[in-house]
């Protein structure tokens, strides 16, 4: 195609730039960015890299980016795999602020690639036993939500950090992500049963609802939403299957785990069924499960530690909120839910330009303490668990449409406000866009590796 020497090297520079571009990419897909911020940065990304725009071809979709680069005459595909996905929001900030940063500043290759190392490689923000710690406290949070006393809620701190350190435990031995989860549901279950046993506490059984609760996946239920609205439909479809699985995994080790107590308690079932989660407590106390939780859930996000304060107060805004249109106006909590995500999203369209980070890193953690986590499992458990009784099923179908509408209001009421303003966002950075690659190109800037 090519024969000279030159035209050799500039297939060997486009070759370097498009697999800076996906590398890029993938580092934003494997830390859980929606897949509208996965696009943006990688087209940012690639003005900085001189890829005209015109001419290239994004395809995301969750396992595999690809890239291409055509003309009349010559066209180029890369593509990339996605395998490890985890949450990591400071790498998404830290992309973000990078693709800006490397046209400012007129990075070459050799620069940004450095860039890009040191982001992927670099240590979380918070060390495995404290994460174990904080997202043990935050199960404690939902049961003090649920209506625990602070004596349960210190037992399901106990259990969640035990099945929290099971998980990690599988994870270490290449276990199958779905049979930890099940393991560490299970262990986490049994302990919250004989926490229960000594009658220490008024509120006996609530553990057994929430010491599970830090393998909800709330992140990726979230950007199912955000996919879908966004028309990211196959991306969507992915996420959300991989959380079913991840449920379902969740609800066979909490069956599992049940059925095996029977033996000693034939009431262990109406236990995890039937107990009540409406909270009886003061809203102060709601606003401090609620930051627990926040707090909690941000570590196992890798959420910058300067933003915890932030995040911890999103987190009692959403919850409180949800109260008050739930059990004060009455609207219920699907309609409370989504009011609640509603006010918190509108408030970090204004935060984000104090703290300079991705809209999602504020929200996100904010909301999560209302993700309906129990009533997801309870749903599937009660079609793992029928015995043919008169409305097991329409129970079922119960908890499953009202933790699916929840999941829907909560999900709309994070990315409604940010869509309609990212609208009005996207003609200011384009133009900003357009201001910065003017500037370089007067700088007369010669781009080398």
């Amino acid at each position: 195609m090519f024969d000279s020497g030159a035209d050799q090297e500039d297939i060997l520079v486009l070759r370097r730039k498009l697999d800076l571009l996906l590398r890029t990419g993938k580092l934003l897909m494997e830390s859980a960015a929606d897949t509208n911020r996965v696009v943006r940065n990688m087209k940012r990304v690639a003005a900085y890299l001189g890829l005209p725009d015109e001419k290239l071809h994004i395809d995301v979709s969750y396992t595999m980016l690809a890239v291409n680069l055509s003309d009349e005459a010559y066209s180029f595909s890369k593509f990339q795999k996605c395998e490890k996905h985890g949450i990591n929001m400071t790498a998404i900030s830290e992309i973000s602020k990078l693709s800006w940063r490397a046209i400012e500043k007129d990075f070459t290759l050799d620069e940004y690639e450095r860039e890009l190392v040191s982001i992927s490689s670099k240590p979380r923000n918070y060390r495995p036993w404290l994460v174990a710690i904080c997202a043990a406290f935050a199960c404690g949070g939902f049961c003090k939500l649920f209506g625990g006393d602070w004596m349960a809620f210190l037992f399901a701190s106990v259990c969640a950090f035990i099945g929290f350190k099971v998980r990690e435990i599988c994870n270490k031995l290449s276990i199958n992500m779905y049979m930890g989860i099940a393991a560490a549901a299970g262990v986490a279950t049994c302990l919250a049963y004989f926490t229960s046993l000594f009658g220490i506490s008024s509120t006996p059984n609530h553990p057994l609802l929430a010491c599970a609760l830090f393998i909800v996946p709330g992140v990726p239920l979230i950007n199912f939403v955000d996919d879908m609205i966004d028309n990211y439909v196959m991306v969507g479809i992915n996420r959300a299957a991989n959380t079913v699985m991840m449920m379902g995994a969740m609800a066979f080790g909490i069956v599992l785990a049940i059925k095996l107590l029977a033996i000693e308690d034939v009431a262990i079932d109406k236990k995890f069924s039937e107990l009540s989660m409406i909270p009886h407590d003061p809203y102060y106390v709601y606003a401090i499960a609620a930051a627990i939780s926040a707090i909690g859930f941000s570590t196992i996000f890798n959420v910058q530690r300067r933003l915890l304060w932030v995040v911890a107060i999103g987190g009692m805004v959403s919850v409180c909120t949800r109260n008050f249109f739930n059990f004060e106006l009455g609207l219920g909590p699907v309609l409370g839910s989504f009011m609640g995500a509603l006010v918190v999203s509108l408030l970090a369209v204004k935060a984000v330009h104090w703290f300079h980070v991705p809209n999602h890193v504020l929200t996100i953690p904010s909301v999560i303490p209302m993700i309906p986590g129990v009533l997801m499992y309870r749903a599937l458990f009660s079609f793992i668990n029928m015995h043919g009784v008169i409305g097991e099923v329409t129970n079922a179908f119960y908890n499953g449409v009202t933790s699916a509408l929840i999941i829907l209001c909560i999900g709309l009421g994070v990315a409604v406000p940010n869509i309609l303003v990212r609208a009005h966002r996207a003609v200011g950075r384009q133009k900003h866009l357009e201001s910065e690659l003017a500037k370089r190109r007067m700088r007369r800037r010669i781009f080398r590796v």
